[in-house]
């Protein structure tokens, strides 16, 4: 293992383009569960009939508003969770100039929380939320306070949350901001995500760059390609990178 921090290291000391992408495992050391491990909220018994999959997506909040928002304020909102110290390193290291883009799958907001500027969101964000009807914004709180369906204020449509459900289609402005981070970049780390969810996960194919770096609990399909593959909780990785 301290091999490997070392051959990190020397690779971000080399590097002056450095592209984070990542997904649910970059967050679970902050509490927030991922999706598809033992314990991930995929594999938790709702008690209910339809699956945790089909309740996020975007038939199920048609059909099923008021249901849809009692699983996602009790699944997929974490006000409290603070960022980790995969969070402040990539924070960190952006101030230093390496750094210069993190994409991530999760919707949490902890990157920026921890001071990153440059993120791509690809699948949103739980602290904003527009009206369907009239686009008027709402933070978090308004998930959070309300009763039910959270609806607008001045025209009382429904609030939805900024996330992208199943069946909906990813912003393009995001995507192509994501594409061209990591058409640029000399090193990309790929961590906490298990490159299972598409389209996001097929980004890595637009890296042309020096070093690809893997980082997570368990194997994924692009560790043969990989300059190097460390599979360790990624805050802990980073730490030692950062000689915390």
């Amino acid at each position: 293992m301290d091999d490997k921090i070392k051959e990190l290291k020397k690779i971000i000391d080399e590097s002056n383009n450095i592209v984070f992408f990542g997904g649910a495992g970059v967050s679970t050391e902050s509490g927030i569960p991922d999706f598809r491990s033992a314990n991930g909220i995929y594999n938790q018994d709702l008690g209910r009939t339809v699956s945790p999959e089909e309740m996020i997506s975007h038939t199920f909040y048609k059909r099923h508003t008021e249901d849809f928002f009692e699983f996602y304020k009790d699944k997929l909102i974490y006000e409290n969770a603070e960022p980790n110290n995969c969070h402040k390193a990539l924070a960190e290291l952006e101030r230093q100039g390496k750094v210069k883009a993190v994409v991530t799958q999760n919707i949490d907001g902890l990157h920026q929380k921890a001071g990153s500027k440059v993120v791509w969101e690809l699948h949103g964000s739980t602290l904003r939320n527009y009206c369907e009807k009239c686009h008027a914004y709402y933070g978090l709180e308004k998930v959070l306070e309300s009763k039910g369906v959270p609806i607008c204020d001045k025209c009382g449509g429904v609030v939805k949350p900024d996330v992208v459900l199943y069946e909906e289609g990813l912003d393009g402005d995001v995507i192509d901001g994501a594409v061209q981070a990591i058409s640029n970049a000399d090193t990309l780390i790929v961590g906490g995500t298990t490159l299972i969810v598409y389209p996001a996960a097929g980004l890595i194919h637009y890296f042309h760059g020096k070093h690809l770096v893997l980082i997570n609990m368990s194997a994924t399909s692009a560790d043969s390609s990989a300059d190097l593959v460390i599979h360790e909780r990624i805050g802990e990785v980073f730490s030692k990178v950062m000689g915390w």
